[in-house]
């Protein structure tokens, strides 16, 4: 009897995500990768990521614009393709593929200005709400002249002060994915990598000591997942303008290269991995307590999902910077 009256709970249940980021960061083209790359990557994986129409239209239509931007040999960007100013909701239906899905994955874009302003309480309750955070970080701008457009492109200090507020009294475990894109360049060598991992670490050092500290420690885990959300470009170089406001240069080093993502299925597989580590565990947590419901009842789910998040790439400048413990798996 029991069994009958959850099950229409059980169907589908709402997994939310926060992004955060200064707008033009590249939130949007990383979601897009996601999107477009997720049925090749996932491969004999039975599991399906389906946007709904808005989240559709949305994509589509900076697909279209990212795809034809990799069609040149060389790109300009100011501070990113049409950014967003206002906060938007992404969302993906997730499920064993050709069944009625069983998780809406919500993905909440917040803008960095969208965070200082009279909305910071409504940021504030979402994150709270939310079993994991992105931070998508402009890499050109954390890394060339000397850090020199990273406070100002990717403003540090508010996502900062932003978990000061929101982790407060925290009690559930939560996980913070730093998700650098615009990082191909990077990611050629292993000096690249390291160069990433070292300045993430110095440049977000107040964010990470918080993290660390012994109220926060055993129940946050850090992640650093780089994801090429074009994938044949390389950053070339930065100029800035009559205003002193950079512009990016990128070219490509391989002409017959095109939209060529790679990596876009990282933050999703950390994203499964700590869920499933959590419904191990046994957590007791309101709001994810009918889907661990849910993944008891559906195994071939439940295996589809950890089949997907062994793929957690660990090496080179995929990090894991605390909360190992949060995501091994035996």
């Amino acid at each position: 009897m029991l069994s009958r009256i959850l099950q229409p709970l059980i169907k589908k249940q709402t997994l939310k995500v926060t992004m955060l980021g200064h707008a033009g960061v590249g939130k949007t083209s990383l979601l897009c990768a996601m999107y477009d790359q997720f049925d090749q990557i996932i491969g004999k994986t039975n599991l399906q990521l389906t946007p709904d129409d808005d989240t559709k239209t949305i994509l589509d239509q900076r697909l279209k614009q990212l795809k034809e931007s990799a069609q040149q040999n060389s790109i300009k960007i100011r501070g990113g393709l049409e950014s967003t100013t206002t906060a938007r909701t992404y969302n993906f239906d997730l499920g064993k593929t050709g069944v009625t899905p069983s998780i809406e994955l919500q993905f909440q874009d917040y803008p960095g200005d969208y965070c200082v302003n009279e909305n910071l309480q409504e940021v504030e309750k979402f994150i709270k709400e939310s079993v994991a955070i992105i931070i998508a970080i402009d890499t050109p701008a954390l890394i060339e002249n000397n850090s020199q457009w990273h406070e100002e492109l990717n403003q540090p200090q508010v996502i900062y002060d932003l978990f000061k507020s929101s982790f407060a009294d925290l009690d559930s475990p939560k996980l913070v994915i730093f998700a650098p894109v615009k990082c191909e360049k990077y990611l050629r060598e292993s000096t690249g990598e390291n160069q990433l991992v070292t300045t993430i670490q110095e440049k977000y050092s107040n964010l990470l000591s918080f993290f660390r500290s012994d109220a926060l420690v055993p129940h946050v885990a850090v992640v650093m997942t780089p994801v090429e959300t074009l994938g044949s470009v390389d950053f070339s170089r930065v100029e800035e303008d009559q205003n002193h406001q950079p512009i990016f240069y990128f070219r490509k080093p391989n002409p017959n290269l095109f939209y060529e993502p790679k990596n876009s299925d990282q933050p999703l597989r950390y994203l499964l991995r700590f869920l499933l580590k959590l419904h191990l565990q046994k957590r007791k947590m309101s709001f994810l307590e009918l889907i661990f419901m849910m993944l008891d009842r559906d195994k071939t789910f439940l295996n589809a999902m950890s089949e997907f998040s062994n793929g957690c790439r660990n090496n080179g400048a995929f990090t894991i910077f605390q909360g190992a413990n949060l995501l091994t798996i035996n």
